[in-house]
């Protein structure tokens, strides 16, 4: 929702901060069951350009040879999956209010010693058949479905597309790296962690990776 303010005799739709939509997402008993901390993290509301960061490492990375060959592919969409086996390695994520519109940057930042650092990004959009979407490069979108399990808050591939502007074309099954599972749960001392599966509809899981994160300042 945006509010309305006069700017040299034209008014213009300023962006709401973005917070409070993750809950939407979710029917209300499903919400209340995560961990407070959960809560606020997804809640927390950014005014536009506003950031958060997330410190910590990735505890380890798995994959078959067809997660591999994936994680290559996916460079045409700026390589969005871990190209190596990280473990123990300091990351970094930043959490951006879009400026412009009702979407959160999110930047994922992995210092591997030796290499240059891989950065991911993406754009968590709400919008779309499941009230979430998240994008890529080259056009690469992703519909997700969000649940909470066990008192972690859980997102999954519904669908994949294709997007130039207005239009949309769903990409097949087996045209996809597979399911996307991403659990965000609360752990001890005032840690939490990110778990990330690519789990392909022909060869079962080919990726898997563990990713251990407290609040920045």
């Amino acid at each position: 929702m945006g509010s309305r303010v006069a700017v040299t005799a034209k008014q213009s739709r300023v962006p709401a901060p973005t917070g409070r939509r993750f809950s939407a997402l979710l029917a209300p008993r499903h919400w209340q069951r995560l961990p407070p901390a959960v809560q606020r993290r997804f809640e927390r509301e950014l005014a536009p350009g506003q950031s958060v960061l997330f410190i910590g490492e990735v505890a380890e990375t798995r994959r078959t040879l067809v997660g591999a060959w994936w994680g290559q592919l996916a460079r045409l969409a700026g390589a969005p999956l871990p190209l190596h086996l990280l473990a123990r390695t300091p990351a970094i994520v930043v959490v951006t209010a879009d400026a412009v519109g009702d979407a959160q940057l999110w930047t994922r930042i992995y210092h591997e010693p030796g290499r240059l650092p891989q950065v991911i990004r993406s754009i968590k959009r709400f919008s779309g058949p499941t009230g979430l979407e998240e994008r890529v490069g080259a056009g690469l979108a992703m519909s997700l479905v969000v649940t909470e399990e066990q008192r972690a808050l859980v997102f999954r591939s519904a669908d994949y597309y294709w997007r130039w502007g207005r239009w949309s074309l769903r990409i097949p099954a087996w045209l996809t790296p597979g399911h996307i599972i991403v659990t965000h749960r609360e752990e001890r001392e005032g840690r939490f962690s990110f778990t990330l599966s690519v789990v392909h509809p022909w060869f079962g899981r080919i990726l898997h990776q563990v990713a251990f994160f407290r609040d920045g300042p």
